[in-house]
């Protein structure tokens, strides 16, 4: 019989990757519910979902997200809505017998300061990035409910914390994009008008880490599947949530070269350092998901060449 599976958030960049990729397994049924279906913020309808929809496994990679303006001018939405939906979900899936769950959280949820590379001992360890300090804090609590009903329930409810993704179905809109996007659609513009320089914001040193989104996907179903006894083995009953990204990083004048080659701009990289370069370094520790057995297959510049054909096939939905 196949395995009945529950892909909350499936049209994001991570929901539609780990679709793809279980879509490909011949003993999984997929149970999708787009927001229009399913209001994932009214507790009622989520319950109802549930106790009537017979799931044995959940992806919960739902979340409202954005970028720094986003996550500044809206702090009450994204804090309220992120916990709305893990409460939802979460509880919803114990009370209906589910016994697996994978709760996708953010690497956000680590102090500003972290030692480098950041391990999963260092959550509640210090203060938070001030400007999406609310989402971050709604990330936390996403992984201690998962603990809980763990701890009081003996649920199989783990947490996987990504580094900085990319890839197919990413946000490339002109004004909250993130870094990749933001950076491949500049890049592209500027090869078309035959710019002579792109600027890019800061000095270029600050160094950053990129996984892309199908070995997230893939690492996000090695995780919820991987074998109980191995996987309490490498966390602690007060620490599950696990680190996923690469365990290298780049510089942004690094990353801003290799762009350059992928989308085949030929000018100039300009640094304004009057703009703020932001955290000087975030580095995951992937050490935990090492010993599990899971290690990334993407390469950075395989991933944006594979990305930048995705976006010149889609770039009409992209117009500003």
């Amino acid at each position: 019989m196949a395995k009945r599976v529950f892909v909350a958030g499936h049209k994001g960049m991570v929901g539609s990757a780990i679709v793809r990729k279980l879509s490909a397994e011949p003993d999984v049924e997929l149970i999708l519910r787009s927001r229009q279906e399913l209001n994932l913020l009214d507790q009622e309808a989520v319950k109802a979902f549930f106790l009537e929809s017979n799931i044995d496994q959940v992806y919960l990679a739902a979340a409202k997200v954005g970028g720094i303006i986003a996550n500044n001018t809206y702090p009450a939405d994204f804090i309220y809505e992120n916990l709305m939906m893990e409460c939802n979900i979460i509880h919803s899936a114990h009370l209906s017998g589910v016994n697996d769950l994978l709760f996708l959280g953010s690497s956000c949820i680590y102090p500003k300061m972290s030692q480098q590379p950041m391990c999963e001992s260092a959550l509640l360890t210090g203060t938070l990035e001030p400007t999406n300090e609310p989402y971050a804090i709604a990330k936390i609590a996403g992984i201690k409910l998962c603990e809980s009903y763990n701890r009081q329930y003996g649920r199989n409810y783990r947490s996987v914390m990504p580094t900085n993704l990319y890839g197919i179905n990413d946000n490339f809109h002109p004004d909250n994009s993130h870094v990749i996007p933001a950076m491949m659609r500049r890049f592209h513009e500027a090869k078309l008008s035959g710019a002579k320089e792109v600027v890019v914001w800061g000095t270029g040193q600050p160094m950053r880490e990129f996984l892309h989104v199908d070995d997230m996907a893939e690492a996000s179903i090695f995780v919820a599947n991987v074998d109980q006894i191995k996987y309490e083995a490498c966390t602690d009953d007060m620490l599950s949530h696990i680190n996923v990204g690469t365990g290298k990083d780049c510089t942004i004048a690094e990353l801003a070269q290799t762009m350059a080659k992928v989308v085949g701009f030929s000018g100039e990289i300009v640094f304004d350092t009057s703009k703020p370069d932001g955290t000087p370094r975030k580095l995951m520790s992937v050490e935990t998901l090492t010993k599990l057995g899971w290690a990334y297959k993407v390469e950075l510049f395989d991933g944006l060449k594979s990305t930048y054909e995705w976006f010149l096939a889609n770039q009409d939905n992209f117009r500003a």
